[in-house]
């Protein structure tokens, strides 16, 4: 079975981002996800990184499929990649030429007057290259425009056929939309797709199969315009955000029960303040804990075969501003994974890779491998190739550089995240490893993750060089291919905790 993810707006990309940690935790299991991006602005900061951060994944996961199954990078993650409603469109990005305003006036008096009553002349002629600036009429529709009929629009239809061709075999897909309720994009894309897919799919004969979820995140983030920014001018403003949420959630009482088998609803109480950008590459807000919860939402979705139609379930945290383990859905299964992950990517970051990087630098001097090491790089004794030329082999080299990027991303959006003015993200101890950007502390293993209960003793023992001892002991299958991928993957499994 698959899950199909459609990520609308910023949000909603930032939402994915958050998912691809979880995947490659294991949180997912081996669940093979379909991942799609929707977005206007197709330059927009919090879609670039999310596209790279999936991209890290899909690589990591390639490399490290095959062999014993584990929990590291288990899912496989495709993506249809990024569909702006204004693929294929020759004309400027306005509500205007997009509509072909002037024809429409011409043709049908009529319809051309209830287009001036329903936007201003502001709204009509502003480019939409960034978005639809908060204003969820504008996107609405724009995206009404999809033809899910025309399988040549793409990726629609082979979304569409993959959809079908799954369902015809006996499994059940589930699609899951998750977005902003309260901004242009998301609030304007989600019930406007979620809508058309639905119906596409009933046309078809095969809705009755399928399970579509939909994540809402209400606001929790708010900024204010820069001084000199024209107060009339058409970009989202923070303080109609409520005003934006109360209008969409009347629309889905209202209108939109039976698209959704599932709808799940976040928000926070405290605001985020984050800089105020009208879109592009510097609209790149750093990640929300909230992004955390729309991550664990879809998982849940995708763990439970029964809708909850009809049922109510709340969920909210112990104390206002701030976050613990227990504040985390299904924290005994989720932390000791996330725990998993940041102790490899640690390890790995500060200790491995650059003693990895070390070796390869000291060549000339025919440095002697770490016994750890000689587990993973023995000699060749058919082509009397020692282990530190194998490990500068380019198929290592690679296979090194791809563990150290992914890494590198997942260690990043665990310390932005909890770098939140707003809100006191107990987690992990970010402290004591620093940003990843930068060179993290060393030997800090033990003191990752907040608010542990493990015994003085067990904690003094808890350090790197434990793990490379036990590296050095332990036992390799000798017939299975060796190096880099070995390596890390049985890191991996001693950095359980």
């Amino acid at each position: 079975m698959t899950m199909y993810v459609i990520g609308i707006g910023g949000t909603g990309s930032k939402c994915i981002e958050a998912l691809t940690k979880l995947a490659a935790v294991g949180l997912l299991g081996n669940q093979r996800l379909k991942v799609l991006y929707i977005d206007a602005d197709e330059t927009n900061g919090n879609l670039e990184r999310s596209r790279n951060s999936l991209s890290h994944y899909i690589q990591c996961h390639q490399i490290l499929s095959g062999g014993e199954q584990q929990d590291w990078m288990a899912a496989p993650i495709e993506t249809y990649d990024l569909w702006s409603p204004f693929t294929g469109v020759n004309a400027s990005k306005e509500l205007q030429a997009f509509f072909n305003y002037n024809t429409l006036k011409a043709e049908n008096p009529v319809l051309g007057h209830i287009f001036d009553v329903l936007y201003t002349k502001d709204e009509q002629e502003v480019t939409l290259d960034v978005g639809f600036r908060g204003r969820p009429a504008i996107g609405a529709a724009i995206m009404s425009q999809v033809d899910l009929e025309r399988f040549d629009q793409e990726p629609w239809g082979q979304l569409i056929k993959d959809i079908q061709a799954e369902s015809s075999r006996g499994t059940h897909p589930k699609v899951f939309l998750c977005g902003s309720i309260f901004g242009g994009t998301g609030a304007s894309g989600l019930p406007t797709i979620a809508r058309l897919i639905a119906n596409k799919l009933d046309r078809e004969g095969v809705k009755e199969r399928i399970k579509i979820a939909c994540l809402f995140l209400l606001p929790y983030f708010d900024f204010s315009a820069p001084p000199g920014e024209d107060p009339e001018g058409i970009y989202a403003r923070s303080e109609q955000f409520l005003l934006n949420t109360e209008a969409a959630l009347r629309y889905y009482v209202n209108q939109a029960k039976e698209t959704f088998d599932t709808v799940f609803l976040l928000g926070n109480q405290n605001f985020s303040k984050v800089d105020f950008h009208v879109g592009k590459n510097r609209q790149r807000n750093a990640p929300h804990f909230l992004e955390l919860y729309g991550a664990l939402a879809a998982r849940h979705f995708d763990l439970n075969t029964q809708a909850l139609k009809d049922k109510v379930v709340l969920i909210s945290r112990n104390n206002q501003g701030v976050l613990t383990w227990d504040d985390i859905p299904d924290h005994l299964q989720v932390q000791p994974a996330l725990v998993n992950g940041t102790r490899f990517a640690y390890t790995w970051l500060a200790e491995i890779a650059p003693e990895l990087d070390e070796l390869l630098k000291s060549q000339n001097n025919r440095r002697v491998l770490s016994p750890w090491l000689l587990k993973f790089f023995p000699t060749d004794r058919r082509t009397n190739q020692d282990g530190l030329t194998q490990l500068s082999s380019p198929q290592e080299q690679e296979a090194l550089k791809t563990i150290n990027i992914w890494c590198q991303d997942y260690l990043t959006w665990w310390y932005t995240l909890h770098q939140n003015e707003e809100e006191q993200i107990q987690l992990f101890n970010t402290k004591a490893f620093g940003n990843p950007q930068g060179k993290l502390r060393r030997e800090q293993l033990n003191e990752l993750v907040s608010g542990s209960n493990i015994d003085s003793r067990s904690k003094a023992k808890d350090t790197i060089q434990t793990l490379k001892l036990q590296l050095q002991r332990s036992k390799q299958d000798l017939s299975s291919k060796l190096g880099i991928i070995e390596l890390a993957k049985t890191l991996y499994s001693f950095c359980k905790q």
